[in-house]
């Protein structure tokens, strides 16, 4: 087929030009049952072409069920895979995911999901963990992964994500490289750690948030590239939900608290490297740094977004290293205009480097996620909603929560529902289940107020949770609950952690019953 003048400039590779194939020509390749991997990382630079040709065969000929795959991404991809999930092309998905057609497929039972650490995943596949039953021995049939551009010795230039590619593409038997043409080439912005396999690997050298090992693009042994297919599509990042009086309340008890914390000479007058998670809160917490006059942050983070371009150009922001840039149209255009700019300011790692739980602690990071719910003694929930729902997956939150210097959750006191004007309350007595344990959380923060549970016992964590972070409407429940199981374990000799397990999950029952966590009245003590 015809090639491009604007394909011939991204690959600087000529053998590879040999192999531009289109997608459609690439469906006989895949067979039902195959483990592929893709590239991309929170919806920003997963592979297009080839996974949305397979749909249309699928739907064409009604295939939906017969030809399905286990598919692994860094994280969640994009649009691509709602529709893998609409058309039950998934057999079992690792280790993230977001969108209603992904987390519906997997509670109705049609998807079987794995959750793991986001640092630990992509070492894990290339250890054979998750293809140790196959008997002719290979991990990935096929890696899709999108590239930028291609340089002269046939590595890859990815786009606005690294992710688990590296390691995808070191252990697939072949590999189909989409080079995005729609988007500008992304060369310069990347640091790429290849895997190195146990015993006598070297610690990864990086101190500082700027600190680069050199290599900005991902070696691949020419033979397996069986083709190139040139895209045209642009990453789909929706607009991002505006901050709210709720989640500005949340930034500025933070605020205040970082103030607090540099004052008492705990805290650098920069603080120290920031990692933030992703939606509203997230973004509210950004914006309130923004305004409150720290200079010279640095970003030891997963995922850039929008706010983050604010901290840059008014000066906050000196230096930020991700595994991802997921920005929107707006934001990317931001970028792509000052790109010299921004280059200087900005590095995309392997995300088992930039979710590395040693550089993490190294580095002294400041971690804030946002759970679930929480429990009174501080065991958090970041996955199931009412202990069985499958959300999103556990993501990098416990890769930071469990080794930051600083370890901060933050959400909503409660959240309205459709019954319940106050609604479901984010603090509850017993977690319904726990991925973040209460050996790794320092401080809690809702729209009511900021919990410092550093050096805490679980019943003094438990009053600092319920005066400070539970809404009005809970507060006084919680507390009744708490003094109840007080007496219950006073009489059986358990007042560490005090539970009554008979009442421990009555919110979550009382919701399931009767639309609500306002429980009437607790069972009796015994």
């Amino acid at each position: 087929m015809s090639v491009s003048q604007l394909l011939k400039q991204r690959v600087r590779y000529l053998p590879y030009l040999d192999k531009v194939k289109t997608a459609d020509e690439l469906i006989p390749l895949f067979k039902n049952g195959m483990y592929i991997g893709w590239s991309g990382f929170t919806g920003v630079g997963a592979p297009k072409a080839v996974p949305e040709a397979l749909s249309d065969h699928v739907e064409k000929n009604n295939l939906q069920g017969k030809l399905r795959f286990n598919l692994f991404v860094g994280a969640s991809a994009g649009p691509e895979e709602f529709r893998w999930a609409d058309n039950d092309m998934i057999i079992k998905r690792a280790p993230h995911q977001v969108g209603k057609p992904i987390s519906k497929a997997i509670n109705d039972g049609r998807m079987l999901f794995f959750d793991k650490h986001l640092s630990m995943f992509p070492q894990d596949l290339t250890y054979g963990f998750y293809s140790r039953d196959r008997s002719d021995g290979k991990i990935l049939d096929y890696s899709i992964v999108e590239a930028t551009a291609i340089k002269e010795d046939g590595s890859i230039v990815p786009g606005p994500a690294v992710g688990g590619s590296p390691e995808f593409l070191s252990v697939s038997d072949k590999i189909i490289i989409e080079v995005n043409t729609k988007t500008p080439s992304f060369e310069g912005i990347h640091d790429i750690d290849m895997p190195v396999l146990p015993p006598y690997r070297k610690p990864y050298p990086y101190c500082k948030v700027d600190e680069k090992s050199g290599v900005n693009s991902i070696p691949v042994d020419p033979k397996r590239v069986v083709a190139i297919v040139e895209t045209h599509k642009t990453d789909k990042v929706p607009p991002n939900t505006p901050s709210d009086d709720m989640s500005r309340a949340i930034a500025g008890y933070l605020v205040e608290f970082f103030r607090n914390e540099v004052k008492h000479g705990r805290l650098p007058e920069n603080l120290l490297p920031l990692q933030s998670g992703i939606g509203n809160v997230a973004n509210a917490v950004i914006e309130g740094l923004a305004d409150a006059n720290f200079k010279h942050l640095n970003v030891w983070t997963e995922v850039l977004q929008d706010s983050f371009l604010d901290l840059f150009q008014n000066g906050t922001l000196d230096y930020a290293t991700a595994t991802s840039i997921r920005l929107t149209e707006d934001g990317f255009n931001r970028v792509f205009n000052d790109w010299d700019n921004f280059m200087t300011k900005m590095c995309l790692r392997s995300q088992v480097v930039s979710n590395n739980p040693e550089i993490i602690r190294r580095l002294g990071v400041i971690a804030m996620n946002t759970p679930v719910e929480v429990d009174i003694y501080a065991h958090a929930n970041s996955t199931n909603v009412n202990g069985s729902r499958m959300l999103n997956g556990l993501g990098g939150s416990a890769d930071f929560l469990r080794n930051a210097k600083l370890s901060i959750m933050h959400a909503p006191s409660a959240r309205p529902t459709k019954t319940d004007p106050t609604g479901i309350s984010t603090i509850v007595p017993m977690a319904s289940h726990v991925d973040q344990t209460e050996h790794d959380l320092d401080i809690l923060v809702t729209d009511q107020g900021l919990a410092d549970l550093r050096g805490l016992a679980p019943r003094e964590r438990a009053r600092e949770i319920i005066d400070n972070c539970a809404h009005p409407d809970y507060r006084d429940l919680l507390h009744d609950y708490l003094q109840r199981s007080e007496h219950y374990a006073a009489k059986h000799s358990c007042l560490h952690e005090p539970h009554m397990l008979k009442n421990a999950l009555k919110f979550h029952i009382n919701l399931s019953e009767k639309g609500t966590m306002k429980v009437d009245s607790w069972d009796p003590v015994d």
